[in-house]
């Protein structure tokens, strides 16, 4: 494994889209309803009455009953009470193995006691916020341009999806150019302009509720892996008002659900030069999780700008940051002593200290302790031990890693494909796409009453928490959840 990145190998991309392609030719295997039942009644019903009673309270003053899409568990959420390393805790007592880690930002594991410790002196003399600056600001910054070897400057923001608005702004001042282009699939966060494509390549606006369709005149998506869609893209926003940007995730759209091949992001690369178009790397997910570098640090492909998200906090609030090479960057100067015009960014919370602090003391540890070789073993022994179940059993699932980011498809949800030129079976595809969503639900819920908590029962991400005997014991749960599958014996 190379030091400072945790992947050990590329995963075999022509086999998973072979393997996935199956998957999802086949009829939906989740768990037996006898067996869903049991688990309903017997665990979530029993072994969960306190959170059903808190959630079912929370949902008369709060929407759904939760403030997080992450929260959304089948058959209700459960309410968490304490996160330490590889576990989490509930408000019934019982405990879980965390492949959640909070959606991926805790590469060292949940609530790390170096990290806190600091936190809290800075809570004892700064507090969270005073609007001003504070020298971790400085101290973060100087971190992530050390090890980001693209980025010569950073400016923090209160999340991803300010990083992406910011970044495609700066594209656009930038190039003088119009449209964006995005790989479809990918989650970019919920601005207006973005919220094209979603999850499954091909959707355009139809899960963009609320949003007007006029607003996605200047963007666009292409097939994910095929430069061939991009590039014709690219030629006709040459008479269009030209490309400011093409936005990807260097793994492949939502978190390498749709892996790319090893070469793609060079490829990309290559035709942002060719049609003058700002590469922009989103790396919510990747940087810091793949490697100390990013994932472009992995891939040795350096984009224009990069998103942060995720890790650039440590897991504290206010965790998102634009990055990039100075002539690009001096669009999001804050203050009013540049002649340049800038890009419309603001945030009050963001960089605050409490999160600045909390993302440099976080980054200084993973690059003392190995985190990240440490977290991607603990994917690689995961996903090994995942393909044995799968095979034991003689299941249709497919799993397969990124490092420390872990799939398990079990029915492929986002792996189906919206044709657009034949409008007339999109209705279908989107159907089959919900009753698909539902099965994963179920799949999510097996999980969690064997005390494993996910990402929508078909994302993992390990930590540096995660010992061997953290693996086994979770290989042993999933052991029995796979029992329980309609069909196996």
């Amino acid at each position: 494994m190379a030091q400072g990145f945790s992947m050990n190998e590329y995963p075999n991309v022509d086999q998973i889209y072979k393997d996935l392609r199956k998957l999802i030719s086949l009829p939906i295997r989740s768990i037996r309803k006898d067996a869903m039942d049991d688990i309903l009644h017997n665990y979530f019903e029993k072994k969960c009455s306190k959170s059903k009673a808190m959630i079912t309270k929370a949902s008369e003053y709060i929407p759904g009953g939760v403030q997080h899409n992450l929260s959304f568990n089948h058959p209700f959420p459960l309410v968490f009470t304490k996160a330490s390393g590889a576990y989490l805790y509930d408000l019934d007592g019982n405990k879980y193995i965390d492949f959640l880690q909070a959606g991926g930002p805790t590469v060292l594991g949940s609530n790390p006691s170096i990290v806190r410790k600091k936190v809290i002196e800075l809570l004892d003399t700064t507090g969270p916020v005073t609007g001003l600056f504070h020298e971790y600001e400085y101290k973060l910054a100087q971190k992530i341009v050390e090890l980001v070897p693209s980025v010569e400057m950073f400016r923090m923001l209160g999340s991803g999806t300010e990083a992406c608005m910011a970044s495609i702004r700066v594209a656009r001042l930038a190039t003088k150019k119009k449209n964006i282009v995005k790989m479809g699939g990918a989650y970019h966060g919920w601005s207006d302009q973005l919220a094209y494509g979603l999850r499954i390549p091909g959707t355009r606006h139809f899960e963009a509720n609320g949003v007007p369709k006029s607003i996605f005149k200047y963007t666009q998506e292409f097939y994910p892996n095929d430069l061939n869609a991009l590039e014709s893209v690219l030629k006709r926003n040459r008479f269009r008002g030209g490309t400011a940007a093409v936005l990807i995730e260097p793994v492949g759209p939502e978190s390498g659900t749709r892996p790319l091949d090893f070469d793609f992001n060079k490829g990309v690369r290559e035709l942002c030069n060719k049609y003058g178009a700002l590469l922009i790397f989103d790396e919510v997910v990747t940087a810091f999780r793949i490697g100390l570098s990013g994932a472009q640090g992995y891939f040795g492909v350096d984009p224009d700008l990069t998103i942060f998200g995720k890790v650039v906090a440590g897991g504290y609030p206010s965790a998102g940051g634009l990055g990039g090479k100075k002539e690009y960057m001096k669009y999001v100067s804050a203050g009013l002593q540049t002649g340049t015009k800038k890009a419309l960014i603001g945030g009050t919370m963001a960089a605050n200290p409490l999160s600045s602090a909390a993302g440099y003391f976080t980054l200084c540890e993973m690059e003392k302790t190995g985190a990240l070789e440490k977290s991607g073993r603990a994917g690689d022994r995961l996903t090994k031990g995942l393909q044995k179940l799968i095979k034991k059993y003689d299941l249709p699932f497919v799993a397969f890693n990124q490092g420390s980011i872990c799939h398990l498809e079990t029915v492929g949800t986002m792996l189906l494909d919206i044709n657009i030129k034949k409008f007339w079976t999109i209705k279908k595809t989107i159907a089959e796409a919900h009753k698909r969503k539902h099965a994963m639900e179920e799949m999510g819920a097996a999980y969690m009453s064997e005390g494993l908590v996910t990402l929508a029962g078909s994302r993992l991400y390990t930590s540096a928490s995660d010992t061997d005997a953290v693996i086994d014991d979770a290989l042993k749960r999933f052991d029995r959840v796979f029992q329980k599958v309609e069909g196996v014996a």
